[in-house]
């Protein structure tokens, strides 16, 4: 059972279903985190949830390219392009679903959920090895402030992949899930979510394993991405200051390095006072190499 409002009252209600459970004694369902920076997939494995992936990888990069010879790139190979070609690669596209934007890479032209499906066939492929087979269909979360334009182009993206969206799933009710608020008793918890690319507050109860989304708000422009792009502008303006060459203008692939820069400076910056950053040969100038070092 499920039921959704609008606007900052949304109210959702949700519980083991039996057809659910139905489909997935006939048939595996994977739960798919579809993430702005980073995917995950899940299922019942030997009678346990388990995060799946090849090896130890268990993080999917949200990040597609094509190579220099025309290979579609998913993942970590697309993420570690982005420097030496950020015209050949996309990242953080969960930011323009439900628009009517597009994408160029390698001269084609994709539409946001062409670029969600190839994350999430990815994460297909990840999910088969163990589960005996190519699993079809799959719950996919979404943020709780995700419009309906936003919720159909997910559904879209999980078709183009060749999976039946069986559910569409607020991110705060599978954080509640997750915590294993399935007792009896009434619990009400505040679910503070984010990401990447969102950020939403929900308060939700729990009770009799029922999940209740009371309320909700939030931004789907705010998340890391944000503040990796400030700490980066950040950069570039000390590069400036220091050569009194603006790299935002006509050089992408030292944006793309400051960028980088800048979102590894933010994980530091959660367990140390300070980061000293040193980009060698970030721009040539006559032959003459230009460091930044702050």
């Amino acid at each position: 059972m499920e039921r959704r409002g609008v606007s900052s009252g949304a109210s959702e209600s949700i519980q083991g279903s039996d057809d659910l459970k139905a489909n997935f004694m006939s048939e595996p369902i994977v739960g798919i985190d579809l993430g702005t920076t980073n995917s995950e997939v899940a299922a019942f494995v030997d009678g346990q949830v388990r995060v799946l992936g090849p090896g130890d990888q268990r993080i999917l990069p949200s990040c597609v390219g094509f190579s220099t010879s025309g290979e579609l790139l998913v993942g970590e190979p697309a993420r570690n392009q982005q420097t030496l070609y950020p015209d050949r690669t996309v990242r953080s596209i969960k930011r323009k679903m439900g628009s009517e934007e597009t994408v160029t890479l390698g001269g084609k032209t994709f539409t946001p959920p062409e670029i969600s499906a190839l994350i999430l066939r990815e994460l297909v492929d990840w999910a088969a090895p163990s589960l005996g087979k190519r699993p079809q269909k799959a719950v996919i979360t979404v943020p709780a402030y995700f419009s309906d334009a936003q919720r159909s182009a997910t559904r879209e993206a999980g078709a183009l992949a060749g999976l039946e969206v069986l559910r569409i799933l607020n991110e705060p009710t599978a954080a509640s899930l997750a915590y294993g608020f399935a007792g009896g008793s009434r619990h009400t918890a505040l679910v503070y979510d984010l990401g990447g690319g969102t950020f939403d507050v929900s308060v939700v109860t729990v009770e009799d394993g029922i999940t209740e989304v009371l309320a909700s708000h939030g931004n789907n422009s705010l998340g890391g991405d944000d503040f990796d792009d400030l700490l980066a502008e950040a950069l570039a303006k000390e590069f400036q200051k220091q050569h009194g060459i603006d790299v935002r203008q006509g050089h992408p692939s030292a944006r793309a390095r400051l960028w980088w820069a800048a979102e590894e400076a933010k994980k530091k910056l959660s367990q140390e006072p300070y980061v000293a950053i040193r980009e060698e040969a970030l721009v040539t100038i006559a032959g003459k190499p230009l460091h930044l070092e702050t």
